[in-house]
């Protein structure tokens, strides 16, 4: 019989929990690490419909990146989330576990797969935060930096990026003649390492959520920005899960079906 504590040790495997960020709650977000698991579902974020749709399905599991919540709740409210999504994971016997930024992190991790996606190759770490032993590991940090195959235009590389992630818009910042050779991504929210991007030799900063005045920022060191969306950065990581923990049931011998949650979609609309 497979436990929930089973299908968390593969993933451990695939993203170690500890080279997650200290303010981040990835792992067992509800349930129990003794409830038998024959079904997983797999989706971005720990919403209302996914929950549901894991009911229907019969789940014993969800899997999600993002966190059911990264701050600790003072009080639960069955009436709303997270408490909706807890109550129907008690009720049901269904486990949450996220893999947040320990996959954003890992090595053939979530930034990995997407600086594959949008042709970028011989990568390596863009940032590594951390002193600690584990993540002297090079292949291990936050972001990556990677080449082209050859040097393109930035508006070239605009539109190339925009059809390869099948996004209906992209916010660009820089001259679209810019010639472009190296290419620094981050999943997710990036401004963080805004700093470190202006440092780089990268000639572009493909990432997340950044505001107004870093955007200004990178049109003073005359470099370039594609804003790809906190949702479009990261609704990959559905599929990246998918063929990672596929891998590791098959490799285990363990007969545990798994599902993909294709209903999301990103918050933001344009009109």
């Amino acid at each position: 019989m497979v436990k929930t504590k089973d299908i968390l040790k593969l993933l451990n495997i695939i993203a170690p929990f500890d080279i997650a960020e200290e303010w981040d709650n990835s792992g067992l977000q509800v349930g129990n690490l003794n409830w038998e698991v024959k079904k997983v579902m797999i989706g971005l974020d720990v919403s209302l419909s996914l929950m549901m749709a894991a009911q229907k399905s019969h789940c014993d599991l969800v899997l999600t990146h993002h966190p059911l919540m990264i701050r600790a709740k003072k009080s639960i409210d069955f009436n709303k989330m997270p408490g909706k999504a807890i109550e129907i994971a008690a009720r049901h016997g269904i486990s949450v576990i996220s893999a947040h930024t320990n996959l954003d992190k890992a090595n053939d991790g979530l930034n990995d797969y997407f600086a594959t996606k949008i042709g970028i190759e011989k990568t390596k770490v863009f940032f590594m935060d951390s002193p600690s032993s584990v993540l002297l590991d090079e292949a291990i940090g936050i972001g990556r930096i990677g080449y082209l195959k050859v040097k393109t235009p930035f508006e070239k590389v605009v539109r190339q990026i925009k059809e390869m992630l099948d996004l209906p818009y992209l916010r660009v910042t820089g001259d679209m003649q810019l010639p472009v050779s190296s290419i620094a991504v981050c999943t997710g929210s990036g401004g963080s390492l805004l700093d470190e991007f202006l440092r780089s030799k990268a000639d572009v900063y493909v990432t997340g959520d950044i505001k107004y005045h870093e955007a200004r920022r990178v049109e003073e060191y005359s470099k370039g920005l594609i804003d790809v969306g906190h949702f479009g950065s990261e609704h990959m990581a559905i599929d990246l899960l998918f063929e990672k923990l596929g891998q590791a049931i098959q490799k285990a011998g363990l007969n545990i079906e798994i599902e993909r949650f294709k209903k999301e979609k990103d918050p933001f609309i344009i009109v």
